[in-house]
């Protein structure tokens, strides 16, 4: 049971390093270096050109503003210049309105090139791109956090968010590793 939630999370989280054997061993780690039997067409994404930061921070203010928002309502989440691979935007929303802003800022990151990753994603909830090296997820979990002297946020409020990392995964070793499951 360990065997299959392990490799449940590696095929979510890495899945170009989860392989399954028609005998059921489940090898974990870099994919091997002979091409697989069935051709896969390469993603939009292996085609994209690296992003910068400042050109994450863009398509962020292009989409909260496709979204009829004012991205200067929100705060950034990393300060310009603190770390060039990470960057955000948050804002507090009401929740009534926050999923349709949510939808609103998503199809203008699809029509920005941004690919959604479907794997363990909730429509609802959260959804994440990538794109050029960065992956950005979009959620409108979580209630305000801000004491409500300052803020002025209620129940009724929550954030609506833009996380952007800039992963490059080939950097991280990984082992290889079979596991039998009977």
């Amino acid at each position: 049971m360990a065997a299959a939630l392990i490799a449940s999370l590696a095929a979510t989280v890495l899945p170009d390093h989860v392989r399954i054997a028609d005998d059921g061993r489940i090898h974990l780690g870099a994919p091997e270096s002979m091409p697989s039997p069935s051709p896969v067409a390469p993603t939009p994404e292996s085609t994209s050109p690296p992003l910068t930061r400042d050109a994450v921070d863009e398509a962020i203010r292009t989409a909260v503003s496709a979204a009829g928002l004012d991205p200067e309502q929100g705060r950034p989440t990393v300060a310009a210049g603190a770390a060039m691979n990470r960057t955000g935007w948050a804002a507090v929303r009401e929740k009534a309105a926050a999923q349709s802003e949510m939808n609103a800022i998503c199809a203008d990151l699809e029509r920005q090139g941004w690919t959604l990753n479907p794997n363990g994603d909730r429509p609802q909830a959260s959804r994440s791109y990538k794109r050029g090296g960065w992956y950005l997820l979009v959620s409108t979990r979580g209630q305000s956090q801000a004491p409500s002297t300052t803020s002025g946020s209620t129940d009724s409020q929550t954030y609506l968010t833009l996380t952007g990392l800039q992963l490059n995964l080939s950097d991280i070793p990984l082992p290889e590793i079979t596991v039998r499951i009977r």
